[in-house]
């Protein structure tokens, strides 16, 4: 089972910076999860809300951006004490830190149509060129799923799943070529994850912060654990 970093490390360092990617890497961790959006001039950033309210404290939504108005704002605004300003940064930045990962789970946030979708799309297979083997593409977002189908995307993709559908879920991971589901911590009860181990789809499960629970995924077989505490998991967990 791998350590998965959350946005980086989000517990411990300001979620979908450089900087947090990078203290990952310090840890010794060579898996992460992280957010994708894209701008108006269709340039991709890494960040999870559709605002920088949260992460800089600025009232500015991204997609009205563009990347060199999106690299100004600063996502220490819940994290004071950290020294280094860490400006928002796009997905190739984000990628040059990330060379020698082996897994890295590239969660493209939901868009409003399918014309977005395969603009976005188009973009993410230039920014990810060189990053086949380690990236798994995941979203909710079935539209997202059905582009990279479309394009018959040598990529491996995931289904994320927050809402109570079952074995819905497998069957949709099914239809959209995937290779793997990412199940909520709440729904991943053993039950579901054994039909999903049954359906031949890799599970990661996320977000996982208690250590007794990470070691009951551990037991069930489960790939990734997405967590944003990776140093306690690193601490107290067999791998």
């Amino acid at each position: 089972m791998r350590i998965i970093g959350h946005r980086g490390a989000r517990g411990e360092a300001p979620e979908n910076t450089l900087g947090g990617f990078r203290y990952l890497h310090n840890l010794g961790i060579r898996a992460v999860e992280f957010d994708v959006r894209q701008l108006k001039d269709d340039q991709l950033v890494v960040i999870h809300d559709d605002d920088f309210v949260r992460t800089t404290g600025k009232l500015q939504h991204v997609e009205s951006c563009n990347l060199h108005e999106a690299q100004q704002f600063d996502h220490r605004h819940q994290w004071h004490a950290w020294a280094f300003e860490e400006y928002t940064p796009s997905l190739p930045h984000v990628m040059a830190c990330l060379t020698d990962f082996e897994h890295i789970e590239v969660e493209i946030k939901a868009v409003a149509d399918e014309a977005a979708a395969e603009r976005l799309v188009l973009q993410l297979h230039q920014d990810l060129l060189d990053f086949e083997q380690a990236a798994t593409i995941t979203s909710f977002d079935v539209k997202i799923l059905a582009a990279l189908q479309q394009h018959q995307s040598h990529f491996k993709r995931g289904l994320l799943v927050e809402i109570p559908i079952g074995e819905y879920a497998i069957e949709l991971a099914h239809q959209y070529g995937c290779c793997q589901i990412g199940w909520k911590d709440q729904l991943a009860t053993d039950e579901i994850i054994q039909l999903t181990q049954q359906a031949q789809l890799a599970i990661s499960v996320w977000t996982v912060n208690e250590v007794e629970r990470a070691k009951h995924l551990q037991q069930l077989g489960i790939q990734g654990l997405i967590t944003d505490v990776p140093s306690t998991m690193l601490q107290h967990l067999t791998l």
